[in-house]
């Protein structure tokens, strides 16, 4: 049985950072100015600081300011948003993001909120929502922005008309994923923990997205042969064998799906490294966007 095509996501990340770092050069060469890109972590989740370590290397290798603001886990509230507030008025800050999770004496939705929806790179602003819902010019979710830069590079025109499935309805990746793939004339379902006979939802799609944090949940036996597939997913199990090292995997079963499908993204290496390259891209349309700079004269 053939085996399914890999959408080789580190390739087009490479290729999306090389395009953002091309024109931060154009930018500072005709203007004298680079985008700003300030990373808040609050505590030492372990996670966290390894994806804020690798956005501080990748936006300074492509000519971006970077600006890193380290709390302790212990921080109030009031002086997080403080420190949002000052980042607003920093005319060198293009772009804001608040690495999550936050401590727990943190209300996440208020600090998301406070954040100028022109520097909401992460795209989680209700501004920023409101007008992907409604077909406007928008900060897009850097993930959902990665998964449809895969689907563009996969399917291209192919997209219209196709049935797409979204497992998971979160407000990250979820809920904007449908709004990107309806904006490229998908018939979007979204399924969620609570949708009835979830397998056969699934196997009527030409498009998946599986975006649930369970591990390996999607089998491959849910999958419409020939589907392209698209797993957010990164769950860390323990190793296989004693003395071996943890398992990434992602939502989807990889094995079985990849006899199925006609595309899958692999775990690791998949969607994301699409995430912090979308980041970059998204921090340089915000810096353009202050300035009525058009990005693509650049």
């Amino acid at each position: 049985m053939p085996s399914a095509q890999l959408i080789d996501g580190k390739a087009v990340a490479t290729d999306l950072r090389a395009a953002v770092a091309a024109r931060v050069g154009g930018m500072y060469a005709r203007l004298g100015l680079r985008p700003g890109l300030a990373v808040v972590l609050v505590g030492e989740d372990p996670a966290s600081q390894v994806y804020v370590r690798n956005k501080h290397k990748q936006t300074e290798a492509c000519g971006m300011q970077s600006f890193e603001h380290r709390l302790p886990a212990d921080t109030a509230q009031a002086d997080l948003l403080a420190l949002v507030a000052r980042l607003n008025a920093d005319d060198a800050v293009d772009g804001i993001l608040v690495q999550l999770p936050l401590p727990r004496q943190i209300d996440a939705q208020k600090v998301i909120e406070a954040i100028d929806p022109a520097k909401d790179v992460d795209g989680f602003h209700p501004i920023n929502a409101g007008r992907l819902a409604t077909g406007q010019p928008a900060l897009v979710p850097c993930t959902p922005l990665g998964c449809l830069m895969l689907l563009d590079r996969t399917l291209g025109a192919e997209m219209a008309g196709r049935h797409a499935v979204v497992i998971g309805r979160s407000n990250i990746v979820g809920k904007p994923m449908a709004q990107l793939l309806l904006g490229r004339d998908c018939t979007v379902t979204i399924a969620h923990s609570r949708t009835r006979d979830l397998a056969e939802t699934v196997h009527g799609a030409d498009i998946v997205i599986a975006a649930v944090g369970r591990p390996e949940m999607v089998r491959g036996f849910w999958i419409k042969p020939g589907a392209t597939v698209i797993d957010v997913g990164i769950n860390r199990l323990p190793p296989a064998a004693a003395g071996g090292k943890d398992r990434l995997v992602g939502d989807v079963n990889f094995e079985e799906a990849k006899a199925v499908a006609g595309h899958i993204t692999p775990v690791p290496g998949g969607v994301g490294p699409m995430t912090i390259a979308c980041l970059l891209s998204n921090t340089l349309q915000a810096a353009c966007a202050r300035r009525g700079i058009d990005m693509a004269t650049l």
